[in-house]
């Protein structure tokens, strides 16, 4: 069914490690040659792990996806290594706990500058190259739950406002260009057991147990639990589901 994966070049933000590199793994075992886009150092290693594992062509790029100019030249890197990108993961993101009426202005604009101004940057640089081509691709943004719950006991406004952001900004830019050949659609996963995420829970392991108690599976997702969705909308198979902001929280959400 998603034979058409076979061949196309999948760009990832936030892909050296994460929720971002289960998702390129994902289409990497599919066939997809993979651009890695990260801040971090390790995107490259990331990449070499990817391209030895399944024989595809893997490439780390490092990226500031707050800053245009680096996404933009990040996003011609990816192009000249890999050829013109047929999927998108918008996966890079941050998140910042702490009450509102303590929230440094700094804190407040790093979540928004990277999980929604990121997101919009990369987004642009990666349409500007697929509609120079005249090619055809899927767009998936990483938003949350949180775009439509407020999380408790932890406080995150700002994450909360930047992954409501998120998914009208899908929206937005599914209408826009779907009659230029672009399809743009959101996961938005619940608690998810990232590194990101068992980092914090090392210093505060009873908010762990407290989020678990709450979802009805009984367990926190696992990274792999996105792989069949990330699979499914990058490929043909979904080319009617347009704009669409798919939960996956393991009912957290619907109790």
């Amino acid at each position: 069914m998603f034979d058409d994966l076979n061949g196309r070049h999948a760009v990832v933000t936030g892909g050296a490690r994460g929720l971002g590199y289960q998702m390129a793994t994902a289409l990497a075992r599919m066939g997809c040659s993979v651009s890695l886009l990260d801040i971090l150092d390790d995107v490259t290693v990331s990449a070499e792990r990817l391209s030895a594992e399944f024989g595809v062509a893997a490439t780390g790029i490092h990226c500031d996806v707050t800053d245009a100019d680096s996404v933009a030249k990040a996003m011609d890197v990816a192009a000249a290594a890999n050829g013109t990108p047929g999927v998108l993961i918008n996966s890079a993101g941050i998140a910042v706990h702490g009450d509102s009426v303590d929230v440094t202005p700094h804190d407040w604009r790093r979540v928004i500058d990277i999980d929604l101004n990121g997101l919009f940057f990369t987004s642009q640089a990666f349409a500007r190259v697929v509609f120079a081509a005249g090619g055809q691709a899927s767009v998936i943004n990483v938003a949350s739950m949180s775009a439509f719950v407020v999380n408790i006991p932890q406080r995150q406004a700002s994450y909360n406002a930047a992954k409501a952001g998120v998914e009208q900004l899908t929206r937005s830019l599914a209408v826009e260009w779907i009659d230029r050949g672009i399809r743009v659609n959101a996961i938005s996963p619940g608690y998810f057991a990232s590194d990101l995420t068992k980092q914090f829970l090392d210093v505060n392991a009873e908010l762990g147990e407290f989020w678990v108690s709450r979802i009805p599976a009984g367990r926190m997702g696992r990274p792999d639990d996105l792989d069949g969705i990330a699979v499914f909308l990058a490929s043909d198979a979904s080319r009617y589901v347009v704009g669409e902001c798919i939960v996956i929280d393991g009912g957290y959400s619907i109790v």
